[in-house]
């Protein structure tokens, strides 16, 4: 049996407060380490020692692989834990640590090798009998390749990264002026073959297995989750178990995921994602080598922990045998995305926020209120989790934890779930009638939230000021860095402002934020949010029909296309790839025909 007594926690937020406090309860000490902006965050307050990791974005920070590990030298660490994103599917950093002797907790480098990337992942489906959806597992080198599988095939395809992540690297291809917009933005060959080409399912749901395998060969899905309400591939309400599954479902994802696993000698927790089309085929997606996002509604059905069951598979010990799920259990993620804003990920302070309690409700919170959500990572603030004994009773508690509910200085989507969890697709009236396109194509259509776009007084988003002290400990010479002017300030704190009482009315009481119009003159393309411009698809002077994209921006770990919003002749494009903008920054302008004269 391998001892581990102190873990490093290699991440930031509710996943990094979660993992520490589950280390606590098994009596083994935790290290966090932090950005500039998360000094004072949960997680280190939870963590017996808290590091920092001398920087204010993900590159100088937690994704700095050789910093974390040397931090965890340092302290003596026994063990890291990634958490997820950042460097949890890195196979060089995990094996940089098995080489440092301290145990990861996750699969073994080896492993994420093999499942880490797709295209290699779709070879090792059909070499263990699992199929993935129709496909080509060979990395694009052609046009004529991806035209000879559309002629195949037939419209639509996907062209997706191999090592995209959270929805990203994705394009759906409908027509040939499509294959032209894709081709035309991705003329690197590098870049090109970074890419593998499928068929498009068009209607299915997103299921999937929390699957785990120990040393000895125990393998178990703890339980299947469904996924499918998302928007732009990213997930917003996840549940376990997956409910309305047609006959012999269950046994085949069970067998598929138990494959993939012994076939690479999977030892550790891990997820199995698959479409489920309306006619009972199940494609193999993809692996995650990791903990997910959505992991506590799995726990909540079953009172397993997985966390604990990643340390105790990292001892050496069997894993625990899961009972039959009980109840059922919904997850939403709590975001700083706008609804009125299409769920644009938003920044801001969280001046005042009244969470939901009583039976059935699990709060997992990254960051506490009178704290800011950070443009430089992803939008997540919490994730509200609540369990039934079934679905009906779950649905039911969901509704009032929703109604609880409320927050000033941000946009949430809550709003939002208020309504899905009210939808009778959703609610199975007549059967469940949501798959991956429902929120997009269906929901959303159906909805106006343009009404949440409400001014409010602006909330700060920067950080306190700080400010560095050269003192003396234990007559050891030490910098302390503090918010600016903490120790001149009053001897009694300022009493917050009081609650405000919960309102029976949604759209006026769930949130309150900046709203901020930046719609620009006629013609203008304006970033709605801080971003970084990770694609260009147009040059000036080219053009361009109304709803053509004319960039791809990315914030928060969230992609949001720049559409078109007239046809005419790009002008004033004042940016490149690579760029950092503002809300409210002119990006282009789209000039009619008399205008161009």
């Amino acid at each position: 049996m391998r001892t581990i007594n102190r873990i490093l926690v290699a991440n930031r937020g509710e996943i990094a407060l979660r993992v520490c406090r589950t280390a606590t309860d098994m009596g083994i000490a935790t290290i966090a380490v932090y950005a500039d902006q998360d000094m004072a965050a949960p997680h280190t307050r939870e963590a017996d020692e808290a590091l920092s990791l001398g920087g204010d974005d993900a590159a100088s920070t937690y994704l700095n692989g050789d910093k974390i590990l040397a931090i965890a030298l340092e302290t003596g660490a026994d063990a890291i834990h990634p958490g997820y994103g950042f460097l949890s599917e890195n196979s060089e950093f995990a094996r940089a640590v098995e080489d440092a002797g301290i145990a990861w907790l996750g699969p073994a480098s080896s492993v994420i090798d093999a499942l880490g990337d797709k295209i290699k992942a779709r070879r090792v489906a059909e070499a263990c009998g699992v199929a993935p959806v129709p496909g080509v597992s060979e990395p694009v080198t052609s046009r004529e390749e991806v035209e000879a599988f559309i002629a195949s095939a037939g419209y639509p395809v996907v062209l997706k990264r191999a090592d995209g992540g959270g929805g990203r690297g994705i394009s759906i291809i409908r027509s040939q002026a499509d294959l032209d917009l894709f081709f035309a933005r991705h003329t690197d060959a590098a870049d090109l073959g970074a890419h593998f080409v499928e068929r498009f399912v068009e209607v299915a749901r997103h299921v999937e297995t929390q699957s785990a395998r120990d040393s000895h060969g125990n393998f178990h899905v703890i339980s299947t989750r469904d996924c499918s309400v998302q928007r732009r591939n990213q997930k917003l309400v996840e549940e376990a178990p997956a409910p309305f599954l047609p006959e012999g479902a269950h046994e085949t994802l069970v067998n598929a995921s138990r494959a993939l696993f012994e076939y690479v000698d999977y030892v550790g927790v891990g997820t199995v994602e698959f479409l489920l089309e309306p006619d009972g085929n199940i494609w193999f997606l993809e692996v995650n080598p990791r903990l997910q996002v959505e992991h506590p509604v799995s726990e909540e059905v079953t009172g397993i922990d997985l966390v604990r069951e990643q340390i105790r598979i990292a001892q050496g010990l069997p894993l625990t045998t899961p009972p039959e799920p009980r109840g059922h259990s919904f997850e939403f993620r709590v975001t700083s995305e706008d609804p009125s804003k299409d769920l644009t990920p938003t920044a801001g302070r969280l001046d005042e926020v009244h969470w939901p309690l009583g039976p059935g409700i699990r709060l997992e919170l990254g960051i506490d209120q009178g704290d800011s959500v950070q443009t430089a990572f992803d939008s997540m603030i919490a994730k509200i989790i609540v369990t039934g004994a079934d679905r009906e009773q779950a649905l039911a508690r969901s509704r009032r934890a929703l109604a609880e509910f409320s927050v000033q200085g941000v946009a949430t989507p809550v709003p939002v779930y208020q309504d899905i969890i009210n939808d009778p697709d959703f609610c199975g009236v007549g059967g469940f009638n949501v798959s991956t396109r429902w929120f997009e194509t269906t929901f959303m259509p159906q909805h106006d939230y343009s009404d949440l776009a409400v001014p409010a007084e602006a909330s700060s988003t920067a950080d306190l000021p700080r400010q560095t002290y050269i003192i003396e400990l234990d007559g050891r010479r030490v910098s302390l860095t503090l918010p600016a002017g903490m120790f001149n300030a009053p001897s009694a704190a300022t009493p917050r402002p009081p609650q405000p009482l919960r309102s029976a009315s949604r759209r006026t009481a769930t949130s309150t934020h900046q709203a901020g119009s930046h719609q620009g003159a006629p013609g203008d393309i304006v970033a709605p949010m801080q971003a970084i411009v990770v694609a260009l698809a147009v040059s000036e002077g080219d053009q361009v029909e109304e709803g053509q994209l004319v960039a791809v921006l990315e914030a928060m770990k969230m992609e949001k296309p720049l559409l078109a919003p007239r046809a005419g002749t790009v002008t004033s494009l004042s940016i490149k790839q690579g760029d950092t903008v503002t809300a409210g920054t002119r990006i282009a302008h789209i000039a009619t025909e008399e205008e161009a004269q």
